[in-house]
């Protein structure tokens, strides 16, 4: 049990009435059963009408699930109460095991709405009460799942207006900072989930027709490609094969963007409060603080780079651990950079240019050897495999390996300057920039007050060449953002003049020999 909960008796203030989930979630409970159904008559379709033991058991055990499931949804509804005094929030849960949970006003960080595709359906949403806190999830947060969008709407407003009550917050500055334009989606390709999500989606399906005694490679589809295909060479089909996945890959990658993004809206609200809603199915409604507002990341991915995109982020504290703070931090979907910049300028009115990579300190000139060495050692490493391989199998594996390694050098090499170009550092007003990334470049404005403490770090190859890492240690996002490969007079210097005074206590200074 964390600081910012209690588990105590609640103090049943007069005029104050519990309040239940709403009904309507008995129907999306029910509606869990109708899966295992569905399933089954899919795998009849599949089969063409044929069944055996292993697949009523499978799904006799999918139905016994989901069965479960919806009955702990149920036991849910007819046990939740809740209700708002002035100094809390508190949670009643459970039947054979009883939870009682409350969460002082003045500790709510964030208060979020979701709602998946099933919820939109029935009219409701899930509201969600974080503390903030870096503990797991579950002692840190509430959620309420299932009551109407409208309740949810009605009981946020509460909660944030006891919060602040007696604070003196902004109340004019209510406006729209960034809405979608559909002209965005062409980034939608360039991310570099969706191959991933290729490999892992025919991981599923093979895995779930394997389950139900179906073998993928006896379909008729699988079949027909075999037939058409089976006959040509081998470095055309691995070829063909690749452009397959990369256009499935941008296709999904497009979609992703759609559910994501669809309906997204950066608007500041009335107490100093950005409000991110986004999602098609699942909406979202995310809620961040200006005055835990800490900084800001411009994150470009290499495709995105090439096409002049980005996408900004917060840095915040209130977001929960580093887990959801990745899922609550984006404060635009991949856009146009100048978008990104401007939106940014909005968000933290600091002046133009304070996560502009102009203007940077470049670094020691040993950091780029650093990564030559480390491009040209994985080009070895990767080239020797087939190489080794060949060594056994046959010697056209050696000249695989020959020409990967040939292919490798130059490519690797070229990441490692554009890896070394990114890397940067500078104090502009309160604020320490930070850049780096090879794959992925971000850069990070944080503010210098906000700095809690330094780490400094060295690997075994930085201290040959007598680099160091810094890493400003704070309560916000990531926890540790770092300044990679700086001299050690450079990292001290630094620290020393980010946040004077702080690194004092720790500095030995030699003695005067004069």
């Amino acid at each position: 049990m964390t600081s910012d909960t209690s588990v105590r008796p609640p103090s049943r203030a007069a005029g104050e009435d519990w309040g239940r989930l709403n009904s309507r979630l008995l129907l999306v409970n029910l509606s869990i059963l109708a899966a295992p159904v569905a399933m089954f008559l899919a795998s009849l379709a599949v089969t063409g009408g044929d069944t055996n033991l292993q697949v009523i058991i499978t799904l006799g055990s999918l139905f016994v699930t989901f069965l479960v499931i919806s009955g702990i949804g149920l036991m849910r509804l007819f046990t939740t109460r809740y209700r708002l005094t002035e100094d809390r929030f508190e949670l009643h849960t459970g039947l054979l095991f009883r939870s009682e949970r409350s969460v002082p006003i003045g500790r709510i960080r964030g208060v979020d709405l979701t709602a998946n595709p099933v919820h939109r359906i029935f009219g409701l949403t899930t509201l969600r009460i974080d503390s903030g806190d870096q503990s797991d999830a579950a002692a840190r947060r509430l959620a309420l799942d299932g009551i109407t969008k409208a309740e949810a709407l009605e009981l946020r407003s509460r909660i944030i207006a006891l919060r602040d009550a007696g604070q003196a917050r902004p109340v004019d500055s209510d406006g729209v900072l960034s809405r979608l334009d559909w002209s965005w989606l062409r980034y939608g390709p360039l991310t570099l989930w969706g191959v991933g999500g290729v490999f892992i989606a025919a991981a599923s399906a093979y895995r779930t027709l394997s389950e139900l005694q179906v073998n993928p490679l006896d379909l008729g589809v699988i079949k027909d490609l075999e037939n058409r295909f089976g006959t040509i060479p081998l470095w055309y089909g691995v070829l063909l094969a690749a452009v397959l996945i990369v256009v499935l890959g941008m296709i999904g990658s497009t979609g992703t963007f759609i559910e994501n993004w669809a309906g997204y809206e950066l608007r500041r609200e009335d107490g100093g409060i950005l409000r991110i809603r986004r999602g098609l199915l699942a909406t979202r409604s995310v809620s961040i603080e200006e005055r835990h507002l800490r900084g800001l990341e411009l994150v470009e991915p290499i495709p995105l780079r090439w096409a002049k995109g980005a996408k900004l982020n917060a840095v915040a504290s209130g977001l929960g651990n580093q887990e959801d703070n990745r899922r609550r931090r984006a404060l635009t979907p991949p856009t146009p950079r100048g978008e990104a910049l401007r939106v940014a300028a909005e968000a933290l009115p600091t002046g133009p240019g304070l996560i502009e990579r102009k203007g940077l300190l470049p670094h020691p000139r040993e950091a780029l050897r650093r990564r030559i060495n480390r491009a040209l050692i994985w080009s070895v490493l990767i080239a020797a495999v087939p190489v080794g391989l060949g060594l056994w199998l046959g010697s056209w594996l050696v000249i695989t390996g020959v020409i990967t390694g040939v292919v490798l050098v130059p490519v690797l090499v070229a990441f490692a300057f554009n890896a070394y170009h990114s890397l940067g550092h500078l104090l502009r007003g309160r604020f320490l920039v930070m850049c780096s990334g090879a794959f992925a470049r971000r850069t990070v404005a944080h503010q210098r007050e906000a700095i809690i403490g330094w780490k400094f770090s060295r690997t075994p190859f930085q201290r040959r060449v007598g680099l160091i890492t810094l890493g400003a240690t704070t309560a916000a996002g990531e926890g540790v953002y770092h300044v990679y490969d700086l001299t050690e007079g450079q990292g001290i210097a630094l620290a020393e003049t980010a946040v004077p005074g702080l690194l004092a206590p720790f500095i030995e200074r030699a003695p005067d020999r004069g």
